[in-house]
């Protein structure tokens, strides 16, 4: 039994490492497997990154798009509040204008109301003036019932038969 014992050692040892060898390959094929399924998710996760990022730069560019359309609109509003402002400006000056005209011509027509009654005044006063002088020279008053009709002027048409022609004009009768 000596003999065949460190045989049977050995044949024990071998298979042992036999079986730790088996244990190891199913071990490495498990990894392996894994692996590759890691692999697979991971080739997965870079391209689902590859097109969060391509969507995430065309988004950037969008926004960055929306921007400046945003800030062409706000100086286009800006622009736009100012014509409105000078537009507006500019309705004020005119209005004011125009009322310092309407408040000229309301001046200029006072005016005259009162160069008018002042004249009509004058009138009354040279009218009285010459009546008093008529009565002061005993001529009857120019508004007496007594007074005559003046001689009745000429038409239109008989003033222009009288009018004399001069040399090189025509007669159109």
């Amino acid at each position: 039994m000596a003999p065949s014992a460190p045989r049977t050692r050995a044949a024990a040892a071998l298979c042992m490492k036999q079986i730790v060898l088996d244990n190891q390959s199913r071990m490495i094929r498990r990894l392996r497997a894994q692996l590759a399924t890691t692999r697979l998710e991971l080739d997965t996760i870079k391209e689902e990154h590859k097109a969060n990022q391509i969507a995430l730069e065309a988004s950037h560019m969008t926004i960055a798009g929306l921007t400046e359309i945003g800030l062409s609109m706000s100086r286009k509003i800006e622009k736009m509040k100012a014509k409105k402002q000078k537009a507006k400006e500019n309705h004020v000056v005119c209005h004011q204008k125009f009322q310092a005209r309407i408040q000229e011509a309301e001046d200029s027509i006072q005016a005259q109301h009162l160069i008018i009654e002042a004249l009509v005044e004058e009138k009354d006063g040279l009218l009285q003036t010459i009546q008093g002088l008529k009565e002061a020279n005993n001529d009857p008053a120019p508004f007496d019932d007594d007074w005559e009709e003046e001689p009745k002027e000429q038409s239109e048409e008989e003033e222009i038969e009288d009018i004399p022609l001069d040399e090189g004009e025509i007669d159109d009768e």
